[in-house]
């Protein structure tokens, strides 16, 4: 069966949810970052990784939520069929990928995006990354004003917003009450009995 190679509290959080949600036979492996097991399906050292049955592997967490939703067409995760619609599921998954996530990047490495060893430019850093989180966050709430879901049902997207949301609530000192509608999402992936599942076998509870 399929293989998922995950690290807990990563964006690989995102196919976790989306393999349990398909509901098709799977198992989810848990890997370290730098660890021989991780490097040996991903010279990257990174995850997600997905191994398929005959050994074939893919990485990058948009790449693999688009193959898992064109794989399994019958769990209806890839948010529709008609042009526009697979232009919208290509559309939220580059905000995502190229958007949202990299503004997470300063503030899980700030070391990365300066030369100084100062903790104050460190810091400052962070804070950078912080804004960039909350406009991010903002064009998110927005376009989720009167809609359930990112697309226009539930799909592969919605997870991928997921373990980001939560980064937000955890790294913005202010949480994330003040952006209504991406709360509102986030309670309603929350609430899910799958995704309870999920959470509940990366964290060991």
């Amino acid at each position: 069966m399929p293989t998922l190679f995950y690290h807990a509290g990563a964006c690989s959080l995102a196919p976790h949810i989306a393999l349990e949600w398909i509901g098709a036979p799977y198992q989810a492996v848990s890997v370290e970052f730098g660890s021989a097991e991780l490097r040996a399906v991903n010279p990257a050292s990174a995850v997600p990784v997905l191994r398929e049955d005959d050994g074939w592997t893919l990485t990058q967490a948009g790449a693999i939520l688009h193959h898992l939703a064109r794989k399994h067409p019958e769990a209806e995760l890839g948010g529709g069929d008609d042009l526009r619609s697979q232009a919208e599921f290509d559309r939220w998954s580059s905000f995502f990928t190229g958007d949202m996530h990299p503004a997470f990047f300063p503030l899980f490495m700030p070391q990365r995006y300066t030369t100084s060893r100062e903790q104050a430019d460190r810091d400052a850093v962070q804070e950078a990354g912080r804004k960039l989180v909350r406009k991010r966050l903002a064009l998110l709430n927005d376009h989720l004003e009167g809609r359930d879901w990112i697309l226009d049902r539930r799909s592969v997207i919605d997870a991928y917003a997921f373990p980001m949301i939560r980064w937000a609530a955890k790294l913005l000192p202010e949480g994330i009450a003040s952006w209504a509608n991406v709360q509102a999402l986030h309670d309603r992936i929350a609430a899910d009995p799958a995704v309870q599942a999920v959470l509940a076998r990366e964290t060991g509870a």
